[in-house]
């Protein structure tokens, strides 16, 4: 697997790091043990190198904690939520109140902050020592909480509070009323931490045991973006690779060998359907053409000696894009997962047989040029 995942890291990443991350992602799949993907949490942090990065147990949150709360807590019970703390109150865009005098409107004033304590109120009543909202939570029930000793997290985005929901074995909640149907998240603890200059909030022993974080660190935050959508690549084709363990050797030598095999039953095909089996190895000889294109090297050169190897019965010859020449990737250790390049190849097969299945192209009618107001 570490061979596959170092394949599926981009080119960007030098070889040296790819080592770094190859091992990164292959730990943090067998963490799991078949589970969800969405249990690896990514976050990218600027400053150091790449080797910086690391994968730690449990859950990273880039939020703050609020003001006045409890910075640590033990034997977590944790609320999640997705509410608006602040559904009675007026807005001010959204409606026009008319007074008679100041003490109306300090009158109207209470009345919103008595709603918004009461609500607080029912959220302490779930016996909870941590909520955690996915918007703003104001400086009224902060204060409540604070004074309950509750830490409250404000705004998490939407993927991250789907995500602490998964993580921590809780449910996501918009209504307060009946505290015996809601179902909390726990974790062993919960602190406030840092990354750099940055403060996180990190989630010890969460109820998802298998639950980890990949930190990234680097240079700029373009390298960083890069470094993520490689690593993401990494992690789905390892996942699938764990379920599915068979492996197919890259390097184009798979894509030769089903050339050669398509070609082969083409030569007893009687009729037109030869064309299109003809059509179907020349596709798949396009991939390694491809490889050797990227590469910058001559292909036509390359890939018709992959053919007269493959040919002689190397079929486990490949090319090596280290060296300009083809090379046995068995030796090499160039690997792919059977499954991914299976759904490719269907994927692919799919595509073509639905353009050719499109006989007929529709266009609208051209709009007549002395109906055109721009045109008088």
């Amino acid at each position: 697997m570490i061979n596959i995942a170092r394949t599926t890291l981009s080119s960007k990443i030098v070889s040296s790091d790819k080592e770094h991350f190859a091992e990164l992602c292959v730990n943090a799949v067998l963490r799991l043990k078949g589970g969800n993907l969405d249990a690896i949490h990514i976050i990218k942090k600027t400053g150091g190198s790449l080797t910086d990065s690391r994968l730690e147990p449990g859950f990273i949150l880039e939020k703050k904690i609020g003001v006045g709360c409890p910075k640590r807590i033990e034997k977590a019970k944790i609320l999640i939520a997705n509410t608006a703390m602040d559904t009675d109150k007026i807005k001010i865009y959204g409606a026009k109140v008319k007074v008679d005098s100041v003490g109306m409107v300090a009158e109207i004033e209470e009345v919103e902050k008595q709603r918004m304590w009461e609500k607080a109120k029912k959220i302490a009543d779930h016996g909870i020592n941590c909520f955690i909202n996915r918007q703003l939570i104001y400086n009224l029930p902060e204060e409540f909480f604070a004074e309950k000793g509750i830490m409250s997290i404000e705004h998490a985005d939407f993927d991250g509070i789907e995500r602490l929901a998964l993580v921590l074995g809780g449910e996501i909640v918009s209504t307060f009323d009946h505290p015996e149907l809601v179902k909390l998240g726990t974790c062993d603890l919960i602190e406030e931490d840092m990354i750099g200059e940055d403060k996180i909030i990190r989630f010890t022993g969460p109820a998802l045991g298998e639950a980890c974080t990949i930190v990234l660190r680097g240079a700029t935050s373009q390298l960083l973006e890069e470094a993520d959508r490689s690593i993401h690549d990494a992690l789905c084709v390892i996942s699938q690779t764990v379920k599915e363990r068979r492996v197919v050797y890259g390097g184009g030598c798979s894509e030769v060998e089903m050339a050669l095999a398509v070609d082969e039953e083409a030569k007893k095909t009687p009729g037109k359907a030869a064309l299109a089996l003809e059509a179907y190895a020349r596709a798949l000889r396009q991939i390694p053409n491809i490889i050797a294109d990227n590469a910058g090297y001559d292909s036509a050169e390359l890939v018709g000696q992959l053919r007269a190897a493959h040919v002689s019965g190397k079929t486990t010859d490949g090319l090596d894009m280290n060296n300009e020449s083809i090379a046995c990737m068995k030796e090499l250790g160039i690997t792919e997962s059977y499954k991914v390049k299976k759904q490719i190849v269907v994927s692919a097969s799919e595509a073509a047989e639905m353009i050719l299945r499109v006989d007929e192209i529709f266009k609208s009618t051209p709009r007549k040029r002395e109906n055109d107001p721009r045109y008088g």
